[in-house]
């Protein structure tokens, strides 16, 4: 079964911010990015460290990370065989983004707690 997301392609006007948010919005994301990033990068690490996400919303996210070249699959032929993620080149150019949005959240945080 085809797996075709909402809102892929929806970009009227041609906004980058909507582009990149098409490639990395939603909950989880840049949750699962940061996590393969960390060498978090097998699916059983992975379900561990966000236990909230469901097996197949976790599957459907790597997919489309993998399908818009943020992240490759490693597939081991070993038996049993085994699958590793890792962040690609053009996904690492998403790591400052990351880290400005995590700095974002730090001082929201600490606003918050005043």
């Amino acid at each position: 079964m085809e797996n075709t997301r909402k809102n892929k392609d929806f970009n009227p006007n041609n906004c980058p911010v909507t582009h990149c948010l098409n490639k990395i919005g939603g909950k989880w994301k840049i949750l699962l990015i940061y996590a393969i990033s960390k060498k978090c990068n097998r699916f059983s690490m992975l379900q561990r460290a966000i236990p909230v996400i469901s097996k197949q919303m976790l599957v459907n996210q790597l997919r489309e990370l993998e399908e818009d070249k943020i992240i490759s699959r490693i597939i081991y032929a070993e038996i049993p065989p085994r699958v590793e993620y890792a962040v690609t080149e053009y996904g690492m150019s998403l790591m400052p983004v990351i880290a400005v949005l995590q700095d974002w959240g730090l001082q929201d945080l600490k606003t918050a707690l005043k």
